[in-house]
């Protein structure tokens, strides 16, 4: 029988785990009538409130299951990361516990995987979200096909079933890489299925500004050279305006014999163009950064407990 692994990173989903955990049982008995056995995988990242607790519980109840602790909060991405090591399974998946993605599209999934499918993925064509997520979103996506991948799908997909010829690459990515973009990424043809997204209907969504800022930033730094080619454009583009602009003003000096003016004109390109180098020094930090960041050899994440 073949067996399909399913990664769920957990903060802060007390309220939803009970309801997620009764609909991936019920989704366990569609997968054995095809031939799949399911395999559980929950990471705690780092909770405050009553998720492990919860999850405990489940693991008393199901002695399958597999439970990692994460010691504090690090990041969904990489708590589904650190799921992936211990994935098991011909083939794998992540399930946000926030019930806001329908666990019974994995079945369908596991269908197409069967039939020879290696990458299916399920594209947001709706979503119950407030409207600056929405906005936010759409944004993100647009400018994700622009600058990096341009047949990424519009509505983007939090949900994905992935054959495991694909999880050595996804397991060992660098700490900053989108697991989501770098699956799509590798090359594999994906199959897409089209799906509403629910509204949320526990807790509220830890998914900040601050957070979509930081993964928006760990894309275009991380998968794309157009920031940097587009900050030498500009500087080609601002020092030959610059030449041009001092040959007509040596030319009118030399054939009027008149004195150069305009003060207030050098103080504010003088400014404009500090300010560009400002902003391009900080894109070039970024990246120095990010290799910072993986030469350092500092752990992604920090288990405290496997169950």
């Amino acid at each position: 029988m073949k067996k399909l692994s399913i990664v769920v990173p957990v903060y802060f989903n007390a309220p939803s785990l009970g309801e997620l955990y009764n609909a991936l049982v019920n989704l366990e008995k569609s997968l054995n009538s095809i031939e799949i056995e399911l395999e559980l995988i929950f990471v705690d990242d780092g909770s405050q409130d009553e998720s492990y607790t919860e999850l405990l519980k489940i693991k008393e109840m199901d002695s399958k299951v597999k439970l990692i602790k994460l010691t504090r909060n690090f990041g969904s991405l990489h708590a589904i990361k650190t799921g992936y090591k211990f994935v098991s399974g011909d083939c794998f998946a992540y399930l946000s516990a926030d019930l806001q993605d329908p666990p019974e599209l994995i079945l369908e999934m596991a269908k197409r995987w069967l039939a020879g499918s290696k990458f299916v993925i399920c594209e947001r064509v709706s979503r119950e979200d407030p409207f600056m997520s929405k906005i936010f979103s759409k944004i993100h996506h647009k400018l994700l096909k622009l600058m990096v991948i341009r047949d990424f799908p519009d509505g983007g997909f939090d949900l994905a079933l992935m054959d495991r010829d694909m999880l050595p690459y996804l397991a060992n990515s660098a700490k900053n890489s989108y697991v989501a973009l770098l699956a799509f990424w590798l090359g594999y043809k994906p199959e897409i299925i089209h799906y509403h997204r629910r509204a949320r209907q526990h807790g509220k969504s830890k998914w900040t500004l601050a957070k979509k800022v930081k993964l928006f930033l760990d894309i275009m730094l991380g998968f794309s050279v157009t920031p940097i080619r587009t900050i030498s454009a500009i500087g080609v583009f601002v020092a030959m305006c610059s030449f041009l602009y001092g040959g007509v003003v040596v030319l009118y000096a030399a054939l009027y014999q008149m004195p150069v003016e305009g003060y207030a004109t050098v103080v504010a390109l003088i400014t404009f163009l500090l300010g560009l180098i400002i902003v391009m020094l900080g894109i070039i930090g970024e990246y120095l950064w990010r290799i910072f960041d993986e030469s350092n050899m500092r752990p992604e994440t920090v288990i405290e407990e496997v169950r």
